[in-house]
């Protein structure tokens, strides 16, 4: 009788090299969504929202409130999360503060639609924060609150994010008026969408 041919194991991890290239890709969506929110004078949810109020109540830029805001996220779970998802989340969003602050300058902006940027900032947003998690990095925050939550309770991370997002569109009030802040409720859609659509790591098999 035949013997039947094992299949060979094949390492599915990524490279360091393809962790390095998502990370960057992921900055840059993410960098990018917030550009496109900032020129039609929108919030969204998470970290990002917040920053953007702050930077629109205070008239500074918006990278240097989001870096501050997430390193405090940092610190409290480095025990849970570790060193190497830590260092890379610290780098992501430096990355990403630095590129909110030069994309201005690389891409003009003379007239956004209020609509497109909600719902493509917000997804552009979403699309950056899924790819950075799934490369274990994280832009902090609600989003690191939320992966966290994930693996150790399995709450889904994309109703995590809207539960704080309507928190964050609440104080947002204070920098939008009313038709801005529904339009930021529609980014804010479109970005936990993404996460509770596909942020399903029992699905992917690069982890």
């Amino acid at each position: 009788m035949a013997e039947i041919a094992e299949t060979p194991s094949v390492d599915l991890r990524h490279s360091w090299a393809e962790d390095l290239h998502a990370l960057l890709v992921g900055s840059s969506f993410a960098a990018v969504g917030l550009v496109l929110l900032k020129s039609a004078g929108l919030i969204t949810g998470g970290v990002a929202g917040l920053a953007l109020t702050l930077a629109y109540l205070t008239h500074t830029p918006v990278g240097g409130w989001f870096f501050g805001i997430t390193v405090p996220f940092f610190a409290v779970f480095q025990p849970r999360m570790g060193w190497t998802f830590t260092l890379r989340s610290v780098a992501v969003t430096g990355t990403l503060a630095l590129l909110t602050a030069w994309i201005p300058g690389w891409l003009s902006i003379k007239g956004i639609d209020p609509v497109f940027a909600a719902v493509f900032g917000g997804t552009l947003i979403g699309m950056g924060v899924l790819a950075l998690a799934r490369h274990r990095a994280s832009v902090g925050g609600v989003g690191l609150l939320a992966l966290y939550l994930y693996e150790t309770r399995k709450i889904n991370a994309g109703k995590t994010q809207l539960a704080a997002d309507l928190l964050i569109l609440l104080i947002a009030c204070l920098a939008v008026d009313l038709k801005h802040l529904l339009l930021s409720v529609l980014s804010a859609a479109a970005l936990s969408l993404v996460m509770i659509a596909y942020h399903r790591p029992g699905r992917y098999a690069g982890y």
